[in-house]
């Protein structure tokens, strides 16, 4: 459910960010995802034609990992994220409440995403599940909207490969997002979550108090559970082109109506309540300072509990 908020708060840190082997693992075995998706070409089963104008293609399930996404080809990656040390699982969900935004995209080949995510295994078996909002117009006919979206195994989005079980008539995963965030004023948010049923170990994802689909559990081969979460932003632009905006557009400052932010974040242990996550357990990881930022402030307590905020406005930020 979306919900709009009005405040404005200016809140003060005293943490540092820290970068840390953890969430360079969690990047490294993205890269190393998108390698091998560059060795497939998988031909659909079948091609469904959305009512967004988009035709989404249909891959056994049987021929795994996945569809050969055309701009994993040739591009590079940004990252502004925070994510709980393995040290401190294993883990059973993640939540927090994300404020949407349209950043601006300057090619069809560029895309701008805000996400939360679980994985586990090693960097050649890993599994991995990504879910918030992205801004990917070679995935949605050209358009340059937010749609909400979900990534699982490397280059499965949305319904793009077999696998996802949709279960909500109104939340689906391709959605457009008809309203967004204004820098400094209205903050439009989504509550989301994705996390593990305990009986049949399949991998839920809930937005607002509904839960829109599942994961089942026999298409990971590593995850019973997992030893790596977390929350942020990525970018990925063509080698050579500048990246586009990540978030709102805008640095973390502690103002909660200017970075993009997730507030009350938490992740579930054993016990299968949420938590909010110390600052001793959050690694940051932020690979271009000059374009991106991302702040994990702790329990900041009344509005927005154990936050962050992450983005920039990109630009040269390298190969």
């Amino acid at each position: 459910m979306m919900n709009t908020l009005f405040f404005v708060l200016c809140l003060v840190a005293t943490g540092a960010s820290h970068l840390v082997h953890g969430i360079q693992n969690t990047h490294k075995e993205d890269q190393e995802l998108e390698r091998q998706l560059k060795l497939l070409n998988k031909p659909p089963v079948k091609s469904i034609h959305t009512k967004f104008g988009y035709i989404v293609d249909c891959i056994d399930i049987n021929k795994q990992p996945t569809f050969d996404y055309p701009l994993l080809k040739n591009h590079k990656l940004q990252y502004a994220q925070a994510s709980l040390t393995p040290l401190a699982g294993p883990y059973y969900g993640v939540s927090g409440q994300n404020s949407v935004y349209n950043p601006k995209v300057q090619r069809k080949d560029q895309i701008s995403a805000s996400h939360l995510w679980v994985q586990n295994g090693p960097i050649h078996a890993v599994n991995k599940i990504t879910f918030g909002w992205q801004v990917d117009p070679q995935l949605y006919g050209g358009d340059e909207g937010t749609y909400v979206y979900a990534r699982w195994n490397g280059g499965c989005f949305n319904i793009l490969c077999p696998g996802f079980v949709q279960i909500h008539k109104g939340y689906y995963l391709g959605a457009l997002v008809t309203d967004t965030s204004i820098y400094g004023g209205t903050m439009v948010e989504y509550n989301l979550a994705i996390y593990q049923e305990q009986r049949t170990k399949d991998w839920w994802l809930r937005m607002g108090n509904e839960n829109i689909g599942y994961f089942p559990a026999k298409l990971f081969t590593t995850m019973f559970s997992a030893n790596i979460v977390g929350w942020g932003g990525s970018t990925r632009t063509p080698p050579g082109s500048p990246s586009p905006q990540m978030g709102s557009g805008y640095f973390p400052d502690d103002n909660f109506v200017h970075a993009c932010y997730f507030r009350h974040v938490g992740f579930q242990n054993t016990s299968r309540q949420y938590y909010g996550p110390p600052k001793y357990t959050v690694n940051t990881y932020n690979d271009n300072p000059n374009c991106f930022g991302v702040e994990y402030y702790g329990d900041q307590k009344r509005e927005v509990g154990y936050s962050l905020q992450f983005g920039g406005p990109g630009g040269n930020c390298g190969n």
